[in-house]
């Protein structure tokens, strides 16, 4: 069966936000500062706690947009319970109508019960059948069962409503610590289907002080999933 190859060229937008090891976080942080991504606004989502940071002496949002030709990214530097995710989706969904998304990609982590040494694997699924070509062109192996929980579920929901298809690539981390070598799988993954040269080098230089940078995201992070799951909630890690 001969399928075509996907347009590298139609707007696109990435998403990434705290969770499982922390795998959408670093690699569309990485994209963002690799691409040298312009800084074009930020999205504002009902009841998230006030909280800024400083970058270069300037003053951030917990959730900023940025752009590099057809390439459009959100994300998010504060850990979501599923009620606020289902929020920042709907605001995520509003920025794609009004800037002609045509695709999305949604980025996260996939909590492996034994971590093992092995290089980590990535998934892919689709919301609509019009994405698969990507999983057969990039030999994205698809998730075919399972369940998903909480935050994830509640993005995904939105998104699988909507006319504009969604792919989202879980890669295989540790649940509890920030895992740069998932990242570095799901950063090259997105290299191969955006069709641009990404240098993961940096990374692997860097893996030790990337753990110690962000373990307090991942603590955070992982507080939030607790509440989450004390509300009767359940933590949003994916079951195979």
């Amino acid at each position: 069966m001969k399928i075509a190859k996907p347009d590298t060229q139609e707007n696109t937008l990435l998403i990434g936000f705290p969770s499982n090891g922390l795998v959408g976080t670093f690699s569309i942080s990485y994209l963002i500062h690799h691409l040298k991504m312009k800084s074009v606004g930020e999205i504002e989502v009902a009841d998230i706690p006030a909280t800024l940071f400083v970058e270069g002496g300037e003053i951030l949002g917990p959730i900023r947009v940025y752009n590099k030709k057809n390439i459009f990214i959100v994300i998010s530097e504060v850990p979501f319970n599923q009620y606020l995710a289902e929020g920042f989706a709907y605001a995520s969904h509003e920025f794609c109508q009004k800037n002609g998304i045509k695709k999305i990609i949604i980025v996260s982590g996939m909590g492996a019960v034994n971590p093992s040494k092995e290089t980590p694997k990535i998934y892919g699924l689709v919301t609509d059948q019009v994405l698969e070509n990507i999983l057969y062109n990039n030999e994205i192996p698809k998730f075919l069962e399972g369940s998903i929980f909480g935050v994830d579920a509640a993005i995904i929901s939105v998104f699988r409503k909507s006319k504009i298809p969604a792919l989202i690539l879980y890669a295989e981390c540790h649940p509890f610590f920030p895992d740069p070598e998932a990242s570095i799988i799901a950063i090259e993954t997105l290299a191969k289907i955006l069709d641009v040269p990404i240098d993961t080098q940096d990374i692997q230089d860097r893996m030790d002080k990337l753990r110690i940078q962000y373990r307090n995201l991942m603590d955070e992070t992982i507080r939030t999933l607790q509440h989450n799951q004390e509300k009767g909630a359940r933590t949003p890690q994916i079951y195979r």
